[in-house]
């Protein structure tokens, strides 16, 4: 009960530290760059605190599933809004 709740603790804190960039930094890219690391990190570790919770059984595989594709699709989705972002503004300067 004691590992669950400090998984869960810790997930929560880096939501919250990732909410608190998002409003605190001055740029896209800033922001960007932390609310992928923290709400990744902080999504996988209430996930592995729920597989603790419920068990060796097909949830917790599932479980496992949904931390995969999580791990794979929040930093590739950043990347992408940020590289769109950036050609943006790029493409704007070329233009004035």
């Amino acid at each position: 009960m004691i590992l669950i709740t400090l998984f869960m603790l810790g997930g929560v804190f880096f939501f919250f530290v990732g909410t608190v960039g998002i409003l605190r930094f001055p740029d896209l890219f800033t922001r960007a760059h932390s609310a992928a690391k923290c709400d990744t990190l902080g999504a996988v570790l209430c996930l592995i605190g729920l597989m603790i919770y419920s068990g060796l059984n097909f949830t917790s595989l599932k479980l496992l599933l949904v931390i995969s594709f999580l791990w794979i699709t929040n930093p590739t989705a950043t990347h992408l809004i940020s590289k769109a972002a950036f050609m943006r503004e790029k493409n704007k300067k070329i233009m004035e």
